[in-house]
């Protein structure tokens, strides 16, 4: 059995008259939509995409909050919507927005949630010891006055008080600093030894790698889902890192250039794909060096995540699409 199973979600936020869509699983031609995936118990699986994919909102229909238009999914077993008081028991969720009780302590939150749970901080206490002991100096601190990590800990110790066997979690790292994340990261790890399943979303591809397998998600389709590693050897073409001086005017020199096929900035560098079909790389390569000879330079690398996510969304991404909620 899976933890997670879902078959042709649909959620359309706009009347069905209208002809447009703007949600989650936007039909192809066949009619069909393609969020179906599932998640084997102890799996963290990612579901990376930008801000409107409709992460959101697979979230609220999977933890029983929304209602899908059409499409079925089960959590641990259960049907989310014939069966959703079985799944509100067993599982935890930690939405994207910090959605505890401000004027409570941290204290008094999580002893709130656990008697929603006919539980007791002390009964599961062994579940949440690592993360809550980062926080527990602060106990009698009101939760509004907590740092965005410390708020973080939190959510997920008040997520975790019932021992959850399924934990979603929408975008748990946004707004916090690269020491929280990575910290945030290494707990979900030590979470996943103890066989809880944890459905994971976030908009940072970095994170991607941290996952066991994941799903990259646009406009409210996916475009495919495979490990870190599948994705990034799907990656057929020669990608090229291109460096010089002047990286805005390389950039547009570059988009103009006949037989490059995409151009996108990443730091201090370009990354570049070239149509396999041109004969005149080394040509057009030269005529940059040329225009910056003191500094460019043009390596082959290793795709990441992003290259990857850049490469699928111009395959699949047809110009009728409207933007996903």
């Amino acid at each position: 059995m899976f933890s997670i199973e879902a078959i042709a979600l649909h959620k359309n936020y706009l009347p069905k008259d209208s002809g447009r869509f703007a949600g989650l699983g936007s039909h192809d031609v066949s009619g069909t939509s393609n969020i179906t995936f599932s998640v084997e118990p102890g799996e963290l699986f990612g579901i990376i995409g930008p801000d409107g994919a409709g992460k959101t909102t697979l979230f609220r229909i999977l933890t029983t909050l929304l209602l899908a238009d059409s499409g079925t999914a089960r959590v641990d077993g259960y049907d989310v919507v014939s069966e959703f008081k079985a799944i509100r028991q067993r599982i935890g969720y930690m939405p994207g927005r910090f959605s505890l009780y401000q004027d409570l302590t941290v204290e008094e939150n999580l002893t709130f949630f656990a008697t929603l749970f006919n539980t007791t901080i002390q009964a599961n206490y062994d579940l949440i010891k690592d993360i809550y002991q980062q926080i527990e100096p602060f106990k009698h601190r009101k939760a509004g006055q907590l740092s965005g990590g410390m708020k973080q800990k939190l959510a997920l110790s008040c997520a975790l008080i019932h021992k959850p066997t399924v934990l979603f979690l929408d975008e748990p790292t946004t707004g916090v600093d690269a020491v929280s994340r990575t910290e945030f990261w290494d707990m979900l790890g030590n979470l996943k030894k103890q066989g809880i399943t944890i459905l994971v979303s976030t908009p940072y591809m970095d994170e991607a790698a941290l996952c066991d397998r994941i799903s990259l998600i646009q406009e409210g389709r996916f475009l495919t889902i495979n490990t870190p590693t599948g994705i990034v050897d799907q990656y057929k073409e020669t990608l090229w890192a291109v460096r010089g001086e002047r990286t805005s005017r390389l950039l547009a020199e570059l988009r103009k250039k006949e037989g490059v096929t995409s151009c996108f900035a990443f730091g201090d560098s370009l990354h570049v794909t070239l149509d396999p079909t041109i004969t005149h790389r080394d040509r057009l390569f030269g005529e940059l060096a040329k225009a910056d000879s003191s500094t460019l330079s043009i390596e082959p690398i290793t795709p990441t995540i992003e290259d990857c996510f850049l490469q699928l969304s111009r395959q699949h991404t047809p110009a009728s699409w409207n933007t996903s909620l």
